[in-house]
């Protein structure tokens, strides 16, 4: 695997944190709560381009979004099948 280096939130300057915020509150709710003690994440490793960073998982914070047509359980299923046919390991 490659190793990417990214920027700790709790070193991130202010365009960074800010970034990471905006982009955070348009995830479902759910995506609040980390799940490992260990900070990393698809999303960290955009932490050296903060414009990148927002404009990249904003997208998908907005196409989860509870007003869609689509459930939570259908959104679920197509990322878990596009995942499965990208032969993604997460």
């Amino acid at each position: 695997m490659a190793w990417i280096k990214t920027i700790p939130f709790a070193e991130a300057d202010k365009q960074l944190r800010e970034a990471i915020r905006k982009q955070r509150a348009l995830f479902p709710p759910e995506y609040a709560a980390p799940t490992s003690e260990n900070e990393e994440s698809i999303i960290t490793t955009h932490t050296l381009i903060p414009g990148a960073l927002f404009h990249a998982f904003s997208t998908f914070g907005v196409l989860m979004s509870p007003d869609l047509p689509l459930s939570r359980k259908d959104h679920e299923m197509i990322a878990t099948v596009v995942s499965i046919k990208n032969d993604c390991h997460y």
